[in-house]
């Protein structure tokens, strides 16, 4: 079953075109000129239900614009959606009832009453029957450990503290589909880490389905096995986060630090039966670049316990998912350079 269906979607907006000079400004007051913008350009895509799907792309790709269509906020300029057996934007009295909705720079908290209260007015809005309500409350305050903060008015808490009450506000209605817009921007490791583990124990008890946007890849990492990368309002990548890594990973660096000189020439012929490439600033220091496809561990039984080689320190270095996204945003293409396969994701070209 899909939660989320889209299909040749797309939204463009009208932005005013200013004219140079005092001519010109005099000039857009009485006849104003446009240009058309395209936030998303034509995409498609579906998420099954239950899914954890991370949708990433830089600053304008169209993310936030995206989530806003799928949440009955912006009407599409043209394609198709389903979300949740709904057309976001034509039966949003109904559907808004199937969703819960987080975006980490706005509160859907009100600023000067105590949480519970909010909680309570959110409960009204979406007509949760009391006994529903006071059972999913209980369970979300115990589980993010908001006891203690729920008489105290939005403005008084921390950053912190209103992203997990944001949180349960999402869902004291309990929605299959849930949508989450930066949900940890600006917050400590420690609330990250809560965060998330919250996040994945609710997608295990209860089946939700969550869409997540971030610029934190670490949310990525720890929540979701799939991913739909954005470049310019065009998916540029769409499948599983692992396949990116293997695409795309350079391999894992091993440093070694020697305590006596050890020649380069040696390492390379210990491991001459093994595809790795080694490099040294000097004889008390090599590393090695051992590709995805070798085990890190054959080429340490090469190396490690070698008579008169005194190894003093080992360091490993794998390509974090921060350095991969940044090298195929740089390229503008998600395809892997030297035409490799694509199996188990689907690159396009921009």
């Amino acid at each position: 079953m899909k939660a989320i269906e889209v299909e040749h979607l797309s939204k463009t907006f009208n932005v005013q075109k200013n004219r140079d000079g005092l001519k010109g400004a005099l000039q857009d007051l009485f006849s104003r000129q446009y240009n058309q913008v395209a936030a998303v350009n034509d995409i498609s895509f579906s998420i099954p239900a239950g899914e954890i799907c991370g949708y990433i792309g830089e600053n304008g790709a169209g993310k936030s614009t995206t989530i806003k269509m799928l949440t009955g906020i912006l009407v599409p300029t043209s394609g198709k959606l389903n979300v949740g057996g709904y057309v976001p934007h034509e039966e949003r009295e109904k559907f808004v009832r199937n969703i819960g909705v987080v975006f980490g720079q706005r509160s859907q908290l009100w600023w000067d009453i105590g949480v519970i209260e909010s909680f309570g007015l959110l409960r009204k809005v979406y007509g949760v029957p009391e006994n529903d309500y006071r059972k999913r409350l209980d369970e979300l305050v115990q589980r993010l450990d908001l006891g203690e903060l729920l008489n105290r008015p939005v403005r008084k808490l921390s950053l912190g503290q209103r992203m997990r009450c944001e949180l349960v506000a999402a869902l004291l209605h309990n929605p299959s589909i849930v949508f989450l817009d930066e949900p940890t921007i600006g917050l400590d490791i420690i609330v990250k880490t809560e965060i998330r583990e919250f996040l994945k124990d609710m997608n295990r008890e209860h089946g939700t389905t969550i869409l997540l946007t971030t610029h934190d890849l670490q949310d990525i990492e720890a929540l979701c096995s799939r991913v739909i990368m954005l470049d310019e309002g065009r998916i540029i990548y769409d499948g599983g986060l692992d396949t990116l890594k293997s695409r795309w990973g350079q391999g894992t660096r091993v440093t070694f630090q020697f305590g006596a000189a050890c020649p380069l020439e040696r390492l390379r012929t210990l491991t001459s039966d093994l595809q790795v490439d080694w490099t040294a600033d000097n004889d008390l220091h090599a590393e090695v670049l051992v590709p995805a496809q070798l085990n890190v561990s054959d080429v340490l039984a090469k190396v490690v316990g070698q008579p008169n080689i005194a190894i003093t320190d080992i360091k490993i270095t794998e390509t974090t998912t921060d350095e991969i996204v940044r090298q195929i945003y740089r390229t503008g293409s998600a395809s892997k350079p030297s035409g490799a396969d694509t199996e188990g994701g689907q690159p396009l070209h921009v």
